[in-house]
């Protein structure tokens, strides 16, 4: 005892002495906290995040825009919060991948607090997720975001009364100003501190409190069914979720648990003429609707917002297409005319330093690598940077406006008459026109594992921001005139397409009904300027990597294989890269590009689809000389017709190797990324030979 005690003493000395050193240091130990932010979409989660963690995640003006929770960390006082953004969902069911990212992490995850964010302007939606979370005995806080929309729509909060009536504490923020924070970060380390219990004030009515009970009893017979609170489960039995019956269904007490799930379903659709999910519904809703009756003040009659103004123009049913299709024009024409003239002076940047380095490199092979390979590669991507980076402003601005989400929801009714796929599926389809990966991730909001696999299919057929320079130079090769309307078509094309392939697909390969389409779409909001500048240069700087990377190697294998063997002339058909083309080009003669050149650069643009430029650079070089540059490259090569008929396959063919694998992970198999590649390939054939073919027979040279 005499020898624990000293050994203890000692241990004590030390410790202190290591606080006393922590202390002199300017270091405290802090207390760690896990916070989520829950909520539904657009609703000012991800600001709240960025706002505490100083982290740069775009924060998107739709539904869904969050498919990953990110994790992010800071600290204020005694505490360092690991703080979560957890994905926008309407509720904790498990119809979609986010909704069960969310709910994994609230029921599994050992969080200390969940911060609810809400939209003072929307209450209603809102709460129904907050009801949820307090079933699940959650630990909540509110931030309760957006109060200045809801002061302008005259809704009065009584703070105090509403948190109450809840159970927990409710504080007013501002996420874009930080409003609040303070008062928030204090309130979740007290509610850390004292977890609170707020299912207690839930109340759904004598007749379906007293089924809950029964079925609770029998639940909390079987101590492995209550990690998490029984009236939860209780709950989503009744409302048939697939994972907590999977569950429950290993449970000792299962018999008698769905036994008592079926009884109850039955007596609650004997008296209430529904099924027990509709029951529970309005039954939460009753809740939410006597909470807002007695903590809101509302105008007798609502004021028409701005956004219900505008909407009724560009949700028009017969305005909506063609406002769509002048909105993309505008768009494609401004990305031209603004940056043709930038793009003019870093091809002669370029082309100064190809010859600069020529003039002064004395070996013929090592100035070629340098001007063909290197500069001629990655520099005749690079002069397209412009136009990259004014589409991805363009497309930032029409995100975070609100107007995207709009776009979806214009083409619900096309989809879904013509197709059978909802406008959801054109959430990761308009983010295709960026990049196809995080497109493909978006298919998680899908609720429909069918239409969510339908959708990975038809993502590779928009437009991403790496084909711009392909249509670069050959729509200023071909139709300078008219380029904003030659890229309007090259767009439009890839939507058509995708819409046969879903029509056709859907009645094969994916039988079956869709799930309904709902979808929030947000208010018109003036886009941030930081925001718009941040998510813009992710967006470059993500293609400035790939410049430096894939495209550089790429580029020197093109020069290699353009080089050798020695002695050729380089970058011609006797050349290696020569070789290989004249052996691939018959493929492509009947869809107008039967020449090598061609050929090797749709090979080489599996890798990246920049990579094709590069291709068309390295033979070219880079040079002051017009001659000698990827324009007249094109143009000895190609017709105006084959050139569109180049574009269309451009457009239409197998992604690249990040798409592949980022539809192999979403699936898991290889199968469905390999039939992926099939369908795109053979689309891209089909159309890029009716489109030469047709034209050919039209008289089109």
């Amino acid at each position: 005892m005499i020898f624990l005690s000293n050994r203890c003493f000692i241990k004590n000395i030390f410790l202190n002495k290591l606080v006393l050193h922590k202390i002199k240091m300017g270091e405290w130990l802090m207390k760690e906290l896990i916070v989520g932010l829950a909520g539904n979409p657009n609703v000012g989660k991800t600001t709240v995040f960025n706002q505490l963690t100083g982290m740069r995640q775009h924060v998107g003006n739709w539904p869904g825009k969050t498919v990953e929770r990110a994790e992010g960390s800071f600290k204020h006082g005694d505490y360092e919060y690991d703080i979560i953004d957890l994905p926008g969902n309407y509720a904790l069911s498990a119809h979609s991948m986010e909704e069960i990212v969310s709910r994994d992490f609230i029921v599994d995850d050992d969080s200390d607090v969940i911060v609810n964010v809400v939209d003072a302007a929307n209450l209603e939606r809102n709460l129904y997720l907050t009801v949820q979370m307090m079933e699940l005995g959650a630990n909540l806080v509110m931030a309760l975001n957006m109060n200045d929309f809801a002061k302008k729509k005259e809704h009065i909060i009584d703070i105090e009364l509403m948190s109450e009536l809840l159970g927990f504490p409710v504080i007013e923020v501002n996420a874009k100003t930080k409003d609040g924070f303070d008062e928030l970060l204090t309130t979740v380390e007290k509610a850390a501190a004292k977890p609170i219990d707020a299912s207690v004030k839930l109340s759904y009515g004598d007749e379906l409190k007293g089924h809950l009970s029964d079925l609770q009893a029998l639940i909390e017979q079987d101590k492995s069914l209550m990690d998490v609170p029984s009236v939860w489960t209780a709950i989503k039995l009744l409302e048939k979720d697939s994972i907590v019956i999977e569950k429950v269904q290993q449970s000792s007490m299962s018999s008698k648990i769905m036994m008592e799930v079926d009884k109850v379903s039955k007596h609650l659709i004997d008296i209430y003429n529904e099924g027990a999910e509709e029951v529970i519904a309005n039954a939460r809703y009753a809740f939410i609707d006597g909470l807002v009756a007695e903590a809101v003040k509302k105008p007798a009659v609502e004021k028409e917002s701005t956004t219900d103004r505008i909407d009724k123009i560009v949700t028009n049913r017969l305005l909506a297409p063609f406002i769509f299709l002048g909105i993309m024009f505008v768009m494609f024409q401004l990305t031209f005319t603004i940056g043709a003239p930038f793009q003019d002076a870093i091809d002669q940047l370029f082309g100064s330093l190809a010859e600069a380095v020529a003039g002064v490199i004395p070996n013929e092979y090592l100035a070629s690598f340098i001007c063909d390979g290197i500069i001629g590669g990655v520099g005749g991507v690079l002069t397209f940077l412009p136009i990259i980076i004014l589409m991805f402003l363009f497309l930032s601005i029409l995100e975070d406006c609100g107007y995207l989400a709009r776009a979806a929801f214009t083409l619900d009714i096309v989809m879904h008459k013509l197709v059978g796929l909802h406008g959801k599926a054109f959430i990761p389809m308009i983010l295709g026109f960026g990049c196809g990966v995080p497109a493909i991730m978006a298919t998680r909001t899908m609720e429909n594992e069918g239409d969510r696999m339908l959708a990975m299919m038809l993502v590779p057929f928009m437009s991403c921001t790496a084909r711009l320079p392909i249509y670069a130079i050959f729509i200023g090769a071909f139709f300078a005139e008219n380029q904003g309307l030659m890229l309007l078509a090259i767009y439009v094309l890839g939507i058509v397409v995708a819409l046969i392939v879903a029509g056709i697909l859907k009645r094969t390969m994916f039988k079956g009904m869709s799930t309904p389409f709902v979808m929030e779409l947000p208010t018109y909001k003036v886009p941030s300027l930081k925001g718009v500048l941040l998510h813009t240069w992710d967006k470059v700087k993500g293609f400035l990597r790939k410049a430096g990377t894939i495209i550089l190697a790429c580029s020197i294998v093109l020069w290699a294989l353009s080089s050798f063997p020695l002695g050729v002339e380089y970058g011609s058909a006797d050349s290696v890269l020569g070789m290989i083309g004249k052996v691939i080009a018959p493929i492509f003669a009947p869809l107008g590009f039967g020449f090598w050149q061609a050929a090797v650069a749709i090979i080489a643009g599996l890798a990246a689809k920049e990579v094709v430029v590069a291709t068309f650079g390295t033979l070219a070089g880079m040079e002051e000389d017009d001659e000698e540059g990827i324009t007249s490259l094109v143009q000895s090569t190609f017709t105006p017709l084959s050139a569109f008929s180049f574009m269309a396959f451009t457009l239409l063919y197998t992604p690249c190797f990040a798409a592949i694998g980022a539809i192999k992970q979403e699936t898991n198999s290889y199968k469905w990324a390999l039939t992926m590649c099939a369908i795109t390939l053979v689309t891209a054939y089909i159309v890029s030979f009716l489109i030469f073919n047709i034209g050919t027979l039209a008289g089109f040279a």
